[in-house]
């Protein structure tokens, strides 16, 4: 059968920290506004399950984009001249214009790993801002991610990458699904791996400023699988502990992908907390 998904694509052209960007993003549904964050290293498509859901988009206007040098998002003019290391500051100025340029009325933001430590910084910088936000596989600091091997000639990094990632699952997620998030991962950028863990494993350090983030002015809400051993468990309980108020903990049966790995599961987890800001 022929059909056409009521997801639409476009462009936002968008100046961020000074350098001018053509920033991919695509968008279904309509309700309280639900930005979503993909991962280290891949893109958007990560969010399709859930941008094709009925249950969500009657109430959610949810939107998704590619972060630039990621998939449909260019990188900037003169990208070759550059180092790609993805910054706190950049990364959360990257958000916030996005946020502004569409006018989104304090939207709810939903990240996965690298993007789910960001959440935190977002409210820390401005818990008014936003309505809610959600990291999954997120924590106030994760170590050891940045690493050069990537980036060594004799290593295809396509291959190596994506299955690095594919270990991060749960073995009792669907294949078809794993296999889904290998592909996508297959197809990154030259370095732009690295480069994003640089900002999840270097930059972004929380620790000791948990106290800082409002949750009284903004809802946090902390989940990881229990079979990610990236941000494990007990990383993000830690980071749990540490913001008074903030809410959360452990998934079962799945691992750090686990809008993407698998849906059906995960949105277990979500719909109870979508179902506090339904309008």
């Amino acid at each position: 059968m022929a059909y056409i998904e009521a997801v639409i694509g476009r462009y936002l052209h968008l100046t961020v920290a000074g350098v001018q960007q053509r920033i991919f993003f695509e968008e279904a549904g309509q309700g309280v506004p639900l930005i979503c964050l993909h991962t280290a290293g891949a893109d958007s498509r990560q969010y399709r399950q859930l941008l094709n859901d009925p249950e969500i988009t009657k109430s959610f206007r949810v939107i998704a984009f590619d972060l630039p040098w990621h998939g449909r998002s260019l990188p900037p003019d003169r990208w070759w001249e550059q180092e790609y290391l993805l910054t706190a500051n950049v990364y959360a100025e990257t958000v916030e214009r996005f946020a502004d340029a569409l006018a989104l009325d304090r939207p709810i933001v939903m990240g996965c790993s690298m993007a789910g430590s960001l959440v935190l910084e977002l409210v820390r910088r401005n818990a008014e801002k936003w309505r809610c936000v959600i990291g999954l596989s997120g924590a106030s600091n994760v170590k050891g991610r940045f690493q050069d091997w990537s980036l060594a000639p004799d290593i295809n990094a396509q291959q190596s990458v994506a299955s690095w990632t594919y270990s991060l699952m749960a073995p009792m997620s669907p294949e078809a699904s794993k296999r889904e998030v290998w592909w996508i991962y297959s197809q990154g950028g030259p370095g732009i791996y690295r480069g994003d863990t640089y900002f999840y494993s270097q930059d972004l350090d929380l620790r000791g400023r948990e106290a800082e983030i409002d949750t009284a002015k903004c809802p946090v809400y902390l989940l990881t699988g229990e079979y990610d051993h990236a941000c494990t468990v007990f990383d993000t309980q830690a980071t749990l502990d540490a913001i008074p108020g903030a809410k959360g903990g452990r998934m079962v049966n799945i691992g750090h992908f686990p809008v993407s790995e698998n849906y059906p599961l995960f949105k277990e987890y979500l719909q109870p907390i979508l179902a506090d800001f339904v309008d």
